[in-house]
C-alpha cells in the first residue's frame, strides 16, 4: 500500500492530488522552485521539498531532483500530475529503479505513445484512423497548410500553423525551441492541418488484471493556439450521433489493449460533423479537464489511479454518466492583446456559489479546482492557468448558464485574465446550440468574444464609484473634521476631479458634495444612495446599482453585476523619470529575450521580427511598430528582463 505519495508538479494539479490523497489517508509530499516557495500547494502538503532554481529546466524537469526527494522525505509513491515530466519515460524508469511506486502507466507505454510519431504507427497497426505524417523535405504547395507539432509533449506548445512554405524553417526552429523548453525534447513532426473539426477524446482508466474502461467521451474543440479552454462531458456532436460512442469506445479500448496499458489515459481524435474521426494523440496521464468526467460520472480518478497503482481491479465496468458537466480554464492572459500572459500579484481571488473544491458536487452544482488564492503571485515561469471553475446539472444549457453567472461574479484583482471571453462563449448562441469547432474564434471573431462585459456606461460609472470610495476613505482616515463632507468648503468652488485610465481610455471625474447631496459633472441623473471606503450605491436613470471597491496603489478594482472594471489613478503631475522615448519597444511582460534578430544601426520595416521573449512557456515575438532604425537595443540573449523595460527603440527616418 502507499503510505506516502510525492507529487512531481504544482499549483492546481497538485492540490487536486492533495486532495484525494487527505481522503485515503495518505500522506503527501510537496517539491516546489524558489518562485514557489509561497505557493499553496507547498502549505498543503505534510512535507515539502526545495528544488533551486525558478526555471522549469532548472527544477520540476529534473528527474534526478525530484526522486532524490521521494529519498529524503521518506515517500513511497510519485505521482506525476500532468505537464512537466508526466509523460517522461526515462523519469518513470527512474521512479520505479529507486523501488518507488510510479502512478501511472508503464514506461513502455509511456515511451510508445510519447513520440506521437509512434504513437501513429501503432495507431495504425491497431486499425484506428490516423492522419498521416508528413515529410518536412519534400513538402509542397499542395501540401498546405501543416501542422508542426512536439513530439514529447502537449498543451499547444511546440505547435505551429504553416500556411506558405517560406515559414516553415523559421516555424519548424520556434516549435523546436518551445518544445525543449516545456518538454526537454526538441523532436517535431508535420502533419495535415485541419482548419475545422471537433476535438473529441475518450477517458481510459485499466488496471493490472486486463480490465479496460472507455469511461466517457469529452468535447474540448474550442481552443486557442491549440490549448484547450472549455471542455465538457458529454460532446454535443457525440450526442447527436449515438451510434460514434460505440465506435469511439471500441477504438479506444483497442489502442489502449494493443501497447499493454495501465492507468489512467486519454485517446484524442478529431472527428467531422458526420461522426468520422481520426486519432490525435494518447496523453498517457490524467488530463487537466478530468473533472468534466468525475462530475458526470461520480468517479474519483485519482483515487482510481492509486487504486491501480497498488494493484487493486477495476469493477467489471464504468457507472453511466448522467447530466450534462462544462469546465472552463481561467487564464492570466489578455486575449485581446494576442492571448498575451500576465504576471504578478493576485491581490484578491474569490469564486461566488462554489460547492466542492477538487470533488464532485453532489446533484449539481459549481466546482472550483485552483491553483491560486488571494495573495498568489503569478509567476512567468509557468502556465498562465489560474483555477478550472466547472459547472455540473442535468442539462447543458443550465451548466452553462450557471458557469457564466458565477465567472461574471467573481472577484479577481491584480492580473488580467480571460473571464469576460469565458463569459461571452458561455452564452454565445452558437455554443449554447452546441455548434463548437476548433475554428470558433475565426468563425464568431476573437474582437467581438472578447469585448469587456463592463459597457462604456458601467465604466463610467465605475471611475466615479472608485472616486467617491476614495473620498470616502480619506474622510474616514482623517484626524480631524471627519465628518465633514469630502472637499468641502463654506463657498462653492471648483469641483473635486479625479483621473483615471481604463485600458487606454482616460476618464475624469468632476464633481462636488451641495446641500442638495451629490452633483456630477456630465451626469446629471446620478444620485448618491451611498458610499464607503469599500462600497458605493448610486442611482442612475431609476436604476439603484452596487460597485464593490478595492485598490492597491493607484490601481482600483470595481466590482458588479454589470462587469467588473479595472482603472489606474493618473497621478495629477507626470513624473519626468517615467517618460520614455517616442519609438521605444517596452517588454509586455516579464520573461527571457531568446534571440535577437536584428543589430543596432540597422533598418527594420514595420511589423519585421526584432527579438523574441520567452515567457510561461511560450514564446512572444516582439515587432517593429514602424519602419526606421534601431537606435537603441538594450538586450540580448539570455537576458531576464521585467515588464516596461525598454527592449528596443525604433527611431523614424528622416524625410531628406
Amino acid at each position: 500500500m502507499i503510505t506516502t505519495l510525492l507529487v512531481a508538479n504544482r499549483g492546481e494539479i497538485a492540490r487536486r492530488v492533495f486532495r484525494t490523497c487527505r481522503t485515503l489517508g495518505i500522506a503527501t509530499v510537496a517539491v516546489y522552485s524558489d518562485a514557489d516557495a509561497d505557493s499553496s500547494h507547498v502549505r498543503e502538503a505534510d512535507a515539502a521539498v526545495r528544488l533551486p532554481g525558478v526555471t522549469p529546466a532548472d527544477t520540476y524537469l529534473r528527474a534526478d531532483l525530484i526522486v532524490e526527494a521521494a529519498r529524503l522525505s521518506g515517500a513511497d509513491a510519485v505521482h506525476p500530475g500532468y505537464g512537466f515530466l508526466s509523460e517522461n519515460a526515462a523519469f518513470a524508469r527512474a521512479v520505479t529503479a529507486a523501488g518507488l511506486t510510479w502512478v501511472g502507466p508503464p514506461p513502455d507505454a509511456v515511451e510508445q505513445m510519447g513520440s506521437k510519431i509512434e504513437s501513429k504507427r501503432l495507431m495504425a497497426e491497431a486499425g484506428v484512423p490516423v492522419l498521416s505524417a508528413l515529410d518536412p523535405e519534400s513538402l509542397s504547395e499542395t501540401d498546405l497548410p501543416v501542422l508542426v507539432k512536439a513530439s514529447a509533449g502537449g498543451g499547444g506548445r511546440g505547435m505551429r500553423v504553416v500556411r506558405a512554405l517560406a515559414e516553415l524553417s523559421g516555424q519548424l526552429e520556434g516549435a523546436r525551441a518551445e518544445a525543449a523548453s516545456a518538454f526537454g525534447d526538441d523532436t517535431v513532426f508535420v502533419e495535415p492541418y485541419l482548419a475545422t473539426g471537433r476535438h473529441i477524446e475518450v477517458q481510459v482508466m485499466a488496471d493490472r488484471h486486463g480490465t479496460v474502461w472507455a469511461v466517457g467521451e469529452r468535447e474540448c474543440s474550442i481552443q486557442r493556439r491549440h490549448q484547450k479552454i472549455v471542455e465538457e462531458s458529454p460532446s454535443p456532436l457525440v450526442e447527436r450521433l449515438p451510434e460514434m460512442r460505440a465506435e469511439l469506445f471500441a477504438a479506444v479500448r483497442n489502442a489502449a489493449k494493443a501497447i499493454g496499458y495501465v492507468g489512467a489515459g486519454t485517446v484524442e481524435f478529431l472527428a467531422d460533423d458526420t461522426g468520422r474521426f481520426y486519432f490525435l494523440e494518447m496523453n498517457t496521464r490524467l488530463q487537466v479537464e478530468h473533472p468534466v468526467t468525475e462530475c458526470v460520472t461520480g468517479l474519483d480518478l485519482v483515487g482510481l489511479q492509486l487504486g491501480v497503482a497498488e494493484g487493486r481491479p477495476l469493477p467489471a465496468g464504468p457507472p453511466p454518466s448522467q447530466g450534462h458537466a462544462i469546465e472552463v480554464r481561467l487564464y492570466a492572459e489578455d486575449p485581446a492583446l494576442g492571448w498575451r500572459p500576465q504576471s504578478g500579484t493576485l491581490h484578491r481571488f474569490a469564486v461566488p456559489n462554489v460547492a466542492t473544491t477538487f470533488a464532485v458536487p453532489l446533484g449539481a452544482g459549481i466546482r472550483l479546482d485552483s491553483g491560486v488564492d488571494s495573495g498568489s503571485v503569478v509567476s512567468p515561469h509557468y502556465d498562465p492557468m489560474l483555477a478550472k471553475v466547472i459547472s455540473v446539472a442535468p442539462t447543458r444549457d443550465v451548466a452553462a448558464r450557471a458557469l457564466a453567472a458565477t465567472l461574471r461574479r467573481a472577484t479577481i484583482h491584480g492580473v488580467t485574465t480571460n473571464r469576460d471571453l469565458l463569459v461571452n462563449i458561455l452564452s454565445h448562441p452558437a455554443f449554447l446550440a452546441g455548434d463548437t469547432d476548433t475554428a470558433f474564434f475565426d468563425r464568431h471573431g476573437l474582437p467581438e468574444l472578447s469585448t469587456p462585459l463592463a459597457t462604456e456606461d458601467t465604466v463610467r460609472c465605475a471611475a466615479l464609484a472608485a472616486a467617491l470610495a476614495s473620498a470616502a476613505r480619506h474622510r474616514a482616515e482623517a484626524r480631524v473634521l471627519g465628518r465633514l463632507p469630502s472637499g468641502w468648503r463654506n463657498v462653492a468652488a471648483a469641483p473635486q476631479v479625479k483621473r483615471f485610465r481604463a485600458g487606454e481610455v482616460e476618464h475624469e471625474v468632476r464633481y462636488r458634495f451641495t446641500r442638495d447631496g451629490l452633483t456630477v459633472e456630465g451626469s446629471p441623473d446620478v444620485r448618491l444612495i451611498a458610499a464607503t471606503p469599500t462600497e458605493v450605491v448610486l442611482e442612475t436613470g431609476g436604476l439603484v446599482r452596487a460597485f464593490t471597491v478595492d485598490s492597491q496603489g493607484p490601481d482600483w478594482f470595481v466590482d458588479s453585476p454589470a462587469g467588473a472594471v479595472t482603472l489606474v489613478e493618473l497621478p495629477r503631475f507626470a513624473d519626468p523619470a517615467s517618460q520614455v522615448a517616442a519609438g521605444s519597444l517596452l517588454a509586455p511582460m516579464p520573461g527571457t529575450v531568446v534571440r535577437v534578430a536584428v543589430a543596432r544601426g540597422e533598418r527594420v520595416a514595420g511589423g519585421q521580427p526584432l527579438l523574441w521573449l520567452e515567457a510561461m512557456k511560450m514564446q512572444h515575438q516582439i515587432n517593429a511598430p514602424t519602419a526606421g532604425v534601431v537606435t537603441e537595443l538594450g538586450v540580448g540573449p539570455g537576458d531576464q528582463v521585467e515588464v516596461g523595460r525598454v527592449l528596443a527603440v525604433v527611431s523614424a527616418e528622416e524625410e531628406s
